[in-house]
């Protein structure tokens, strides 16, 4: 998994870019997390609890998109996706794509304090 951090300097707005199959996860941290270092923290030590007890599931839901912590493996992903609908043949199917995003626990974890650095900077 590939991202790039960037701060506008005008606005002082920051972005996180991910690669391709991973742009839910840019979104998340743009959106649900920012530059709140607390928050930043929080899903630091959400992490932590993850790894000391991998048998439980951790999840952390947001307005928009959520995070789902099993095994050694993060989830994150659209609200949206939560919701049950019936059409088989969905036409969103592209959508959802984009919107559900799998990785490590040491990557996400390595992404958060990069991020973290980032955002101190």
């Amino acid at each position: 998994m590939d991202y790039e951090f960037k701060k506008n300097t005008l606005d002082g707005s920051y972005y996180c870019h991910c690669s391709m199959g991973h742009e839910i996860l840019g979104r998340w941290v743009q959106e649900e997390i920012g530059k709140d270092q607390a928050k930043v923290r929080e899903v630091l030590a959400l992490l932590a609890q993850a790894r000391a007890n991998s048998a439980k599931e951790w999840s952390r839901t947001g307005p928009e998109i959520s995070l789902l912590i099993c095994g050694d493996e993060v989830t994150i992903q659209d609200n949206v996706l939560l919701m049950a609908y019936d059409d088989q043949e969905s036409e969103f199917e592209l959508y959802e794509s984009e919107s559900i995003a799998c990785c490590g626990l040491e990557d996400f974890e390595q992404l958060m304090l990069q991020w973290l650095a980032f955002i101190q900077r």
